[in-house]
């Protein structure tokens, strides 16, 4: 596999952490860059861990892994979404979730990097540099990360409730898309 393949699977693989990031980032009143990163790191390190866990697993799970990995994207950020949807309409809150606790990322990063475990198995298959595409799907998905929640925190800081709907709204569509994805009901 080219490095030109691998940057475009990492790039790929990143866009559901950069969509989480933007959401996260709604959440973020103030702007905190030590929150950006950690974010980043949190999507990274589990886009980064996953394909390595896929590529031992190899052949042995293969049928398993990918008959429920979509399932349990769509299960993990359709609670998130709702969660972020509810806590905007609560009147116990502000409305705003900016927790990075290990608890609430741990859950995002792996709702995000589920893609990254199949790839990973499928990398069993292929010649590929594991280590190089271990190390580019970690870094573009940390840089595109830390750029989601930016974003995302500007718009958060503008529009706060209304802007935090929405990335719940968003959520929930990135679950949606993975599960009919994998049921083959949309090609992407």
């Amino acid at each position: 596999m080219t490095v030109l393949e691998l940057l475009l699977i990492a790039i790929g693989l990143a866009m559901d952490a950069f969509a989480v990031s933007i959401c996260k980032g709604l959440a973020i009143k103030e702007r905190d860059w030590k929150k950006s990163i950690i974010i980043g790191l949190y999507f990274g390190f589990f886009q980064a861990i996953m394909p390595i866990i896929g590529y031992f697993l190899g052949t042995t799970f293969e049928d398993f892994v990918t008959k429920i990995d979509h399932w349990i994207a769509f299960l993990l950020l359709g609670l998130i979404g709702g969660s972020m949807i509810k806590e905007a309409f609560s009147k116990e809150s502000d409305g705003y979730d900016d927790s990075i606790k290990v608890k609430t990322m741990v859950v995002l990063a792996i709702a995000t990097s589920i893609d990254a475990l199949a790839i990973g198995i499928t990398f069993a298959f292929l010649e590929v540099n594991v280590l190089m595409a271990v190390l580019m799907i970690g870094i573009i998905t940390f840089v595109l990360s830390v750029i989601g929640v930016k974003i995302g925190n500007q718009f958060g800081v503008r529009y706060g409730k209304r802007a935090e709907i929405v990335g719940g709204i968003i959520l929930i569509l990135i679950g949606v898309k993975i599960l009919l994805e994998h049921l083959g009901i949309i090609v992407v």
